[in-house]
């Protein structure tokens, strides 16, 4: 199991998550529904560069949405397409962009060099 921390601060960003596989749900909801989660809760897969880490919209309890309000955007949810969205929560970098619109994926999308990893003991 590994614990994803601020690289700037070192304040844990995530739960306990451990490697996993990208989840295929089925085909998007009507109207403006948002879709399922991409990845099960506590897993994560690495994008296919290594610079982003994908994980579940619930493991990023560490983070907080960006003060700048043309980040937040979406009709839905959150686009995630006007840059990083999600912030650490104790010193305020930019840490992840959170997809969950109606058009998007729903995951979080951790930005690989802003955060450093703990892996715990089994």
């Amino acid at each position: 199991m590994i614990v994803f921390h601020c690289m700037n601060c070192q304040q844990p960003l995530t739960g306990a998550v451990e490697p996993g596989e990208s989840l295929r749900g089925p085909e998007r909801p009507p109207g403006h529904g948002i879709p399922s989660p991409r990845m099960a809760q506590g897993t994560f897969t690495v994008n296919i560069d290594d610079s982003l880490l994908i994980l579940h919209p619930d493991d990023v309890p560490g983070t907080a949405l960006h003060p700048d309000a043309r980040r937040i955007i979406g009709c839905c949810g959150l686009s995630g397409q006007d840059g990083p969205n999600l912030v650490c929560s104790g010193c305020g970098v930019e840490v992840a962009t959170k997809e969950s619109d109606c058009w998007t994926d729903n995951l979080v999308a951790l930005v690989a060099t802003a955060v450093s990893e703990n892996r715990l003991s089994e």
